[in-house]
């Protein structure tokens, strides 16, 4: 069965269901719509639940900043925004790695290693883990990554390489509007043209975002602590984050943006 986006995309069988998105197929062979769901997890998905508004708001937050990296050069999976929670992408063919970028020491850092909290790690640390649930998504070298099939050298440098190009935009973006960008995890897939193209999402589900004058949290780990005000500071990072003309060009309002009606 079918179901129609504003009159301009259809959407078809589901294709994969992970913890917090849809993926379905579309009319065209090489392009998907990817649904942001409300639920939330966290602990390996141990701990889970469902939020009013949040696959709302990381869609947004997400397409705002997949654009801003395509218009520096970024090669990302991004396509548009028909409406809130669904985005068109590039179908990829994902690369089983989970790429942590870490700009300022905390969560896991400083549990398993003896950093301190809040240390600033210049030049910034890129951690890259295993993604399979079987597994817990263990941290990988270099040896076992190429060992296990999934990536070569070459990829990997390039991985690295584009990474710390992501970091840098959005770090430098992100302290324009007020925000300390402490860590963030990313995916990326390869396009039918076996392109290693950025994938998934960049979201308060995938990022910390941290307010730089009074360090308050605004991401997942308000959720992970069990601390209130998790789709309050969702809804925070996307006003801080977008623009007027980012309201106008997806057709956007805040008043559509909490009316799960519209």
């Amino acid at each position: 069965m079918k179901m129609e986006l504003n009159m301009k995309f259809e959407v078809g069988k589901l294709l994969y269901q992970g913890k917090a998105k849809d993926v379905y197929e579309t009319d065209h062979p090489d392009q998907v719509m990817v649904k942001f769901r409300d639920d939330i997890t966290a602990g390996d998905g141990q701990k889970k639940d469902t939020l009013g508004e949040k696959g709302r708001y990381n869609s947004i937050i997400s397409a705002k900043l997949f654009q801003l990296l395509s218009s520096e050069g970024v090669n990302t999976q991004y396509l548009d925004l028909p409406e809130p929670s669904y985005m068109l992408c590039k179908k990829l063919d994902m690369i089983p790695l989970e790429v942590i970028t870490r700009n300022i020491a905390t969560g896991s850092l400083v549990r398993r290693f003896p950093f301190y909290e809040g240390q600033e790690l210049d030049p910034p640390l890129i951690q890259m883990d295993f993604k399979n649930d079987e597994y817990h998504d263990p941290m990988l070298n270099d040896d076992i990554a190429i060992a296990l099939g999934i990536v070569t050298q070459e990829d990997l440098d390039y991985i690295r390489k584009i990474t710390l190009k992501i970091n840098k935009i959005l770090k430098n973006f992100l302290d324009s509007k007020g925000l300390l960008f402490p860590d963030f995890k990313i995916e990326y897939g390869r396009d039918q043209e076996g392109n290693i193209v950025l994938g998934d999402e960049i979201s308060p589900d995938t990022c910390r975002f941290w307010d730089r004058e009074t360090r308050d949290v605004l991401d997942k780990d308000l959720f992970r602590k069990g601390e209130s005000g998790v789709i309050e500071a969702y809804r925070r990072v996307a006003e801080i984050i977008l623009d007027e003309d980012d309201l106008k060009r997806w057709n956007l309002s805040w008043k559509k943006l909490t009316n799960n009606n519209m």
